[in-house]
């Protein structure tokens, strides 16, 4: 497990109401990657990926442009111990 990553992922800016959540969802999906994406009421949008380091660093890189109508400011991302999670699911 030692080359699984963890990345805790705060975007900001036009990402709801423009597929982000769906994207990042295939995104991660055909990348290999577990998590999950949720829409925050500040209008935010908050994302955990888990996998292999290089495959979660382009996820969040991806971040960086998301979907194509999204208008991305900013991404601030944490990293840390993988915890586990199995698929990638969007949260409500």
């Amino acid at each position: 497990m030692s080359n699984r990553t963890r990345a805790h992922v705060f975007v900001s800016g036009t990402v709801q109401g423009v597929y982000f959540r769906a994207n990042t969802r295939d995104t991660a999906i055909e990348a290999g990657v577990d998590g999950w994406v949720r829409n925050l009421d500040d209008g935010r949008v908050e994302a955990i990926f888990e996998g292999p380091v290089d495959a979660v660093s382009d996820l969040v890189e991806w971040c960086h442009e998301g979907s194509p109508a999204a208008e991305v400011d900013g991404v601030v991302v944490e990293y840390g111990e993988p915890q586990g999670v199995d698929g990638f699911e969007i949260r409500y």
